[in-house]
């Protein structure tokens, strides 16, 4: 039996939203609505009651027109039925109920004082837990609006906004239990399939998780003791919302159609895109099959950022202490097999309890993914165009502390995707295309880096466009042989845009320098390949984690340097025939037909006491494809997993430096920066721009 939310004790106004009290000889929808739990098939006495109570109400004329239509059709429904129309008339009481509360305030609060007696510590947690509910109603919604059919989705939504409301009432919220209240009812109404998640219905639910968000965000505030944002969109949105939850007998018989569409039904797309063409839902499993199983959920407990951080940098601490220890000079000459023994034991428990602590720190790509994903859906309605987003490996872990360097990039190239790329459906028939375009985002583990990869099928890059933009600028020059490498390059130089026109999307040349710039913080790196018409692929590639790095220890005379593995192609001892030097490119090695520039380091990090014969030394070719180099060190000591720790403010930007870490004899090795290694080999000053 369906049991209808608890009403309020007061009354509302229809129009001016001014509480009024309702006098005591009269019922209430509460007394209806304990009497509606009470009833047991066959109660010919308490179905007497409650019809009572239902025509009182329904003849209160102090009561709005709407609540009482609802309590006319009870009552119908009970004087056909009887005792068997009680899950009916439960829902029809719910919905009499929400007439009560959906009202909006003469002065709705952006601002939401605390309650005296309420607990500052639990509404910290509410906003912590609704920021997870929201984030997960965000998913649902947009799954949603392309199979509108999705019960559970719509579910979700409406289980996230129904316990946002629950919580901030009991912490006398009221500005967010108004809101989320009339959201709520528009789920509702999305539940019982009297509309359907899509076009201007979609908009308003994602516009309501929106304000949902900058609510929280002025709960945050105010438990900061800093002033509040407003929320300019509060008021004429929750209007928005009560108008479409309260329906008039016109738009409900209108909706009746929606109401009664058959959930195996696709939808097919609007003119703005909003709905695709999706497969129907598979039919549920059999109880028993393995697939229907339940799993129980796995326990969890919610630890503050900067204790699991600090937790993070001491076992880096024991790491590095354990290493001192490990390659003592006493341990290792006089002969202490046990000792050693023991150290090598030790040695085993901290780089467990070090993995141990990296994983604690990992957390799935899905919330950066499902932000692009909204951003690609709200600029293809506004820009008119159609547009899929295709996504592959959400659950693909990452390091938390990148996350949030990641999502701007990711943002920079959807948006010039959707602006530039994706051509406009009418354009793309006439190109023999589909007419809605598709962004395919993808995530996966490569070795101890993660690869998220931006393809779209739109126009692709223009390379004559690019290049003679660069020489105009006088990045390049006119008889410069470039690479389509070198060439897309240049579009991630501050400022540097080929768009005809601005937008208010893009086109001043302000997106693409702060991807590269951002990877550049995280040792990661980016690559395009792009065929015309065809459409353009951006591959990142970021480390795992920034805080251990898995790296080849390498002497350069007195000084010793780490080179990350994931770089190193190949070491090997030059031939002295391998070896020229070609006027304006420099020292090259011959390795297998190609050449290959030599970076010396010596002279790079003015180092007087190196081996600078390379026939005496060694080549370490790092890089990929034609972007390569070699560089000269004097030997190789060993490949270590050390901790990164940056070089300070003091030291300041270091070219062809990105870190340090300290080594098992105490002292500090520079951790090499390969890209700008592989810049500095080409005598190329824009990469000082990109970093600069």
């Amino acid at each position: 039996m369906s049991t209808p939310r608890k009403p309020s004790r007061k009354r509302r106004g229809s129009t001016t939203g001014t509480p009024t009290e309702q006098p005591r000889d009269l019922p209430t929808l509460d007394d209806a609505a304990r009497i509606l739990v009470q009833l047991e098939p066959g109660d010919s006495q308490l179905v007497q009651e409650l019809r009572a109570t239902l025509a009182a109400l329904a003849n209160d004329s102090a009561l709005p027109a709407e609540q009482r239509a609802f309590l006319v059709e009870g009552l119908q429904a009970l004087d056909e039925r009887g005792a068997a129309a009680a899950d009916d008339v439960g829902r029809l009481i719910e919905r009499a109920s929400e007439q009560v509360t959906t009202i909006v305030p003469e002065q709705p609060r952006a601002a939401m004082p605390f309650a005296e007696d309420v607990d500052v510590g639990l509404v910290a947690d509410f906003v912590t837990e609704s920021r997870e509910y929201l984030q997960g109603a965000e998913a649902a919604l947009l799954k949603l609006e392309g199979d509108p059919n999705d019960i559970e989705a719509v579910n979700t939504v409406f289980r996230a906004f129904h316990t946002i409301k629950g919580t901030s009432a009991f912490l006398s919220l009221e500005a967010i239990t108004t809101f989320a209240h009339a959201a709520e009812s528009l789920l509702s109404r999305m539940r019982d399939r009297e509309i359907r998640c899509e076009g201007a219905n979609a908009d308003l639910a994602l516009r309501s998780v929106d304000v949902l968000k900058e609510l929280l965000g002025n709960v945050e505030r105010r438990l900061a003791n800093v002033a509040e944002h407003p929320v300019s969109a509060y008021d004429a949105l929750l209007s928005r919302l009560i108008a479409e939850t309260s329906p008039t007998p016109e738009t409900q018989v209108a909706a009746s159609p929606i109401a009664t569409a058959p959930l195996a039904q696709t939808t097919e797309p609007d003119a703005s895109g909003a709905g695709l063409a999706r497969t129907p839902p598979a039919a549920p499993e059999k109880p028993n099959s393995p697939a229907a199983r339940t799993v129980a959920p796995e326990a969890s407990v919610r630890v503050r950022t900067e204790r699991l951080d600090r937790l993070v940098d001491m076992i880096g601490e024991l790491v590095i202490a354990h290493s001192m220890v490990a390659q003592d000079a006493d341990i290792q000459a006089n002969g202490l097999h046990d000792l050693a023994r023991k150290v090598g034991h030790a040695g085993k428990i901290v780089r467990e309890l070090q993995d141990l602590s990296m994983g604690m720190r990992m957390v799935p790509l899905r919330s950066p993914f499902q932000k692009v994903t909204r951003l690609a859906r709200d600029l293809a309605h506004k820009s008119g165009k159609q547009i899929e987003v295709v996504v592959e490996g959400e659950d693909t872990e990452i390091d938390r502390n990148l996350v949030d360097i990641l999502a701007d990039p990711l943002v920079h190239m959807v948006r010039n995707a959707v602006d530039h790329g994706i051509e406009s459906a009418e354009e793309r028939v006439r190109l023999g295309k589909l007419r809605t375009g598709v962004i395919h985002l993808s995530a996966s583990h490569a070795g101890d880096s993660v690869v998220v990869v931006l393809r779209d099928d739109g126009r692709g890059l223009n390379r004559e466009r690019i290049l003679a933009k660069g020489i105009a600028l006088g990045l390049v020059k006119p008889e410069d042989d470039l690479s389509d490498t070198e060439v897309f390059d240049l579009i991630f130089l501050p400022g540097f845009s080929t768009a005809e026109k601005v937008t208010d999307v893009s086109g001043r040349g302000v997106g693409m320098d702060v991807v590269r710039r951002n990877l550049e913080q995280v040792r990661g790196r980016i690559e395009i390949a792009s065929t015309p018409g065809v459409g353009a692929t951006f591959t990142l590639r970021v480390p795992l984690t920034l805080a251990i790095t898995d790296g080849m220890l390498v002497r350069v005379g007195s000084e010793r340097y780490i080179v990350p593995t994931s770089s190193i192609r190949l070491s090997l001892r030059p031939e002295p025939e391998m070896l020229s030097t070609v006027a304006g490119r420099g020292e090259l090695v011959l390795l297998r037909g190609d050449p290959i520039p030599i970076v010396r380091l010596h002279r790079l990090f003015s180092i007087g006491d190196a081996q600078q014969e390379p026939e005496r030394a060694l080549l370490m070719l790092v890089g990929e494809g034609t972007d390569r180099a070699a560089l000269l060190v004097d030997e190789l000591l060993g490949q270590y997993q050390v901790v990164a720790k940056a070089l300070g403010a003091g030291l300041g930007r270091v070219r062809g430096v990105s870190g340090g870490a300290i080594l098992g004899d105490g002292r500090v090795g520079l951790i090499l920066d390969v890209r700008e290694l592989l810049a500095i080999a080409r005598g190329d000053d824009r990469a000082a721009l990109a970093v600069a």
